[in-house]
């Protein structure tokens, strides 16, 4: 398992953006396949935001698909999600997720991040 640590949460109004980090900051960086942004609104299931492959394969939901690009850099082992045009449905605990390389590993998730939106 790896060790993630998320920051860039926050609030902001609609129609604002904010930026979310997720760094590993330890374990073998490379012995990840996937990494991805969940997000787990109050009273709801937790979702998918959005995800990228090692092979830079990405998967958004159809709410952000246009609004928030995901990158990944390798050089400083980090996901970041670009939240633009935020909306109060995007309202949520961030969630970062790393998927191993070898299935019969777990997923090592992050702490979370708060974005707030408000009208």
């Amino acid at each position: 398992q790896v060790q993630l640590v998320e920051s860039g949460g926050g609030l902001v109004q609609a129609g604002g953006s904010l930026t979310l980090s997720c760094a590993v900051v330890s374990g073998n960086f490379f012995g990840i396949n996937a990494m991805g942004w969940y997000r787990q609104a109050p009273g709801k299931q937790r979702e998918l935001v959005a995800s990228v492959t090692r092979g830079n394969t990405k998967n958004y939901a159809d709410a952000v698909k246009v609004r928030f690009p995901l990158s990944i850099y390798d050089s400083k082992k980090t996901l970041v999600l670009q939240m633009n045009r935020l909306a109060s449905e995007d309202t949520g605990f961030y969630y970062c997720k790393a998927e191993p390389w070898v299935p019969s590993l777990p997923d090592s998730w992050g702490q979370g991040t708060q974005v707030s939106v408000s009208p």
